[in-house]
């Protein structure tokens, strides 16, 4: 199963879940006493979801990890490169 079937298999569930609330299908205290919070359930669920995608991409970006031995390893075949390309008369500007 692709990503994409598992986002759309489960806003399907979730759809359905809230389309058979708000056509009061299931008649309970809940659904009785609080319409408004259904029909707007939606909204906050896509936020939450904001809040949720937010604070996973500020997480991993201050988890994120430096790679000093490969950016030595890159500087030192960058100054390889210079010089192969000097010695084969490439002039390079910085």
């Amino acid at each position: 199963m692709t990503k994409l079937m598992e986002w759309l298999f489960g806003f399907s569930i979730l759809s359905a879940i809230w389309l058979t609330l708000v056509t009061k299908k299931i008649e309970n205290d809940f659904t009785r006493n609080n319409p408004e919070l259904i029909l707007i359930s939606p909204i906050i669920l896509i936020g939450l979801f904001g809040i949720y995608a937010v604070t996973v991409v500020l997480y991993r970006v201050f988890t994120f990890n430096n790679c000093e031995k490969a950016a030595e390893e890159l500087q030192k075949q960058i100054a390889e490169a210079r010089k192969d390309l000097l010695s084969k008369g490439i002039a390079l500007t910085q």
